[in-house]
């Protein structure tokens, strides 16, 4: 595709720098109809998210789904949404401030460390041309999402290649796939949940639960349901639980199609309908907390389960700021960035590269 932005003209001897930009799935920026109905028509407009033909879907989507979703859209939002704006936003922005800090002290000035929307903003066109005006040559991109998903990772990746697309400089890019059975995340996950029963006593029953994606999904090749699996039992073993002890479930079901089963939703409710005495869930899928834990989980799942006879519910928090997760984030960028932190160009340096590139014949 042709170049169709202007780009800063090309500096010989200039430092090169590297980036790492995080990305997540997105929010409205205000929990009202109005602000709901342009970012559910972004979101839900991806072929990535929905494999519909347009043709069937279209209607759908225009003449129901955004006629009467936004309003309830966004009262669920205004139920979670924080004095600072969106949960999922503030602990996205928090969590890169606080990665940025300790990469910046084991490696000194690089990298540049930013943040985008996949859907939303700040976008990631808006972020990306920023991070290459800043002099980024390198760019390693990390979906905050521990499990591979072609309607999650793979629509974020598409993004960023699609604003690669559009530019004639394009730096280098690297991209992190998945996560879900780093050590250091998976410790960070028990020793939260560890915490909180520490604090708060444990549960008869841990519910696992992930977000769902159509089951005609994995038939056709994608991994994310495996992916949950292992990280369910990782974190099963890490907690030394029995198998009756913990069941991983998957929530968020949309439409009438199948999807990965069992439902988090149908599971609650049938340990409610069988007394059983406390639950807990946790959503490792989901490093920040955000709707689908905040609203869908400890609002909504807790009111299925004690609706249908359960008698105490407890939502174990995302992540968000720990240290041990931002140490084990840290420790997944550095990973990713081998061969491109370099040391610092001296001015020096850069003059006499500057020079050569002069002497033989390029413009100032």
């Amino acid at each position: 595709m042709k170049s169709n932005q202007s780009e800063p003209i090309y500096q010989h001897g200039s430092q090169k720098r590297t980036g790492v930009l995080l990305i997540n799935l997105g929010t409205p920026d205000a929990p009202t109809a109005k602000a709901l109905r342009p970012y559910l028509k972004e979101f839900l407009s991806n072929a990535r998210i929905i494999e519909i033909p347009k043709w069937i879907w279209w209607p759908i989507l225009h003449g129901i789904i955004l006629t009467f979703r936004p309003k309830k859209s966004a009262e669920k939002y205004a139920q979670i949404w924080m004095s600072e704006g969106s949960p999922l936003k503030v602990h996205t922005e928090r969590q890169t401030d606080l990665l940025r800090e300790m990469l910046q002290k084991q490696t000194g000035p690089d990298p540049i460390v930013e943040y985008a929307m996949n859907i939303g903003s700040p976008s990631i066109a808006t972020v990306m041309q920023q991070m290459v005006k800043q002099g980024c040559e390198r760019i390693l991109v990390l979906p905050l999402f521990p499990q591979y998903a072609a309607s999650s990772t793979a629509a974020a990746v598409d993004n960023v290649f699609g604003v690669l697309s559009k530019m004639r400089n394009m730096p280098a890019v690297r991209t992190v796939k998945q996560y879900h059975d780093d050590p250091g995340y998976i410790a960070a996950l028990a020793k939260n949940i560890r915490e909180y029963w520490e604090q708060y006593g444990k549960p008869d029953k841990l519910i696992i639960s992930f977000h769902g994606v159509p089951r005609a999904t994995l038939d056709k090749g994608d991994p994310y349901h495996c992916l949950c699996q292992k990280t369910g039992r990782l974190l099963g073993e890490a907690l030394t639980l029995n198998a009756d002890q913990y069941q991983v479930c998957f929530q968020s079901r949309f439409g009438r199609a199948k999807w990965l089963t069992p439902y988090t939703s149908d599971t609650l409710q049938q340990l409610g309908k069988e007394k059983t005495q406390r639950v807990d869930v946790v959503c490792p899928g989901f490093v920040a907390d955000c709707l689908e834990t905040l609203e869908e989980i400890a609002i909504e799942a807790k009111n299925t389960f004690i609706g249908a006879g359960g008698q105490e519910f407890h939502y174990i928090p995302c992540l968000n700021e720990r240290d041990d997760w931002i140490q084990a984030l840290c420790e997944i960028t550095r990973h990713n960035l081998q061969g491109w932190l370099e040391p610092e160009q001296s001015k020096e340096e850069a003059e006499r590269s500057r020079k050569l590139a002069l002497e033989m014949g390029a413009k100032e």
